[in-house]
């Protein structure tokens, strides 16, 4: 592929990994943007309006660079799971999204600002968890930290003790849909 400096706005670490299984050269400039909460808005609307929210600061100060900027929310029917505020907040998301499947969303925006060409999508996976005990719960959150990630949960650490199963992308779970990604830069080489 031959694409203009390529940048991921994002200081996940899981987020760099995922990128660097599509072998392309990135760097890494975090995006100082905050993320948007609108109730009003559909997951499938925030998504994308906080990944473009986090792309216009970091093309604006590299307008040559193609910038590469996310947002992930977790949601079940109309209820949105962010990141939780503490532990007893990521006690109650998992208690409430136990035994159901709820939705994985991820908002991408591909923006290069030299030639005012702007990509937005989104990637959504069905996730199913087991029904499971407030102990059991207490003992993957002893596994994990919590706070950094939407919903209270990584698939990719210990998921197997609360997922019984997922329909769609598994990357996208953990925070960049990977195969969807690789057909849109593919498409933007082409253009």
């Amino acid at each position: 592929m031959s694409l203009p400096p390529l940048i991921l706005a994002s200081v996940s670490p899981r987020r760099r990994e995922l990128l660097q299984q599509l072998e392309v050269e990135f760097t890494v400039v975090p995006s100082n943007a905050k993320e948007l909460h609108e109730e009003q808005l559909t997951a499938w609307e925030l998504s994308q309006l906080n990944a473009c929210r986090k792309a216009r600061p970091v093309a604006k100060h590299n307008p040559d660079a193609l910038v590469l900027s996310a947002d992930t929310l977790v949601y079940l029917g109309t209820r949105l799971y962010g990141k939780p505020a503490d532990h007893a907040d990521a006690i109650r998301m998992l208690m409430e999204l136990q035994g159901h499947t709820h939705q994985v969303i991820t908002g991408i925006c591909l923006l290069h600002l030299r030639t005012h060409r702007q990509k937005i999508f989104a990637d959504v996976t069905g996730v199913t968890f087991r029904s499971l005990t407030r102990a059991q719960i207490e003992n993957y959150l002893s596994k994990i930290n919590p706070l950094d990630k939407a919903g209270a949960y990584a698939i990719q650490e210990h998921g197997e003790l609360i997922v019984e199963e997922i329909s769609g992308s598994f990357s996208n779970v953990v925070g960049l849909p990977v195969e969807r990604l690789q057909e849109e830069l593919e498409k933007w080489n082409l253009r």
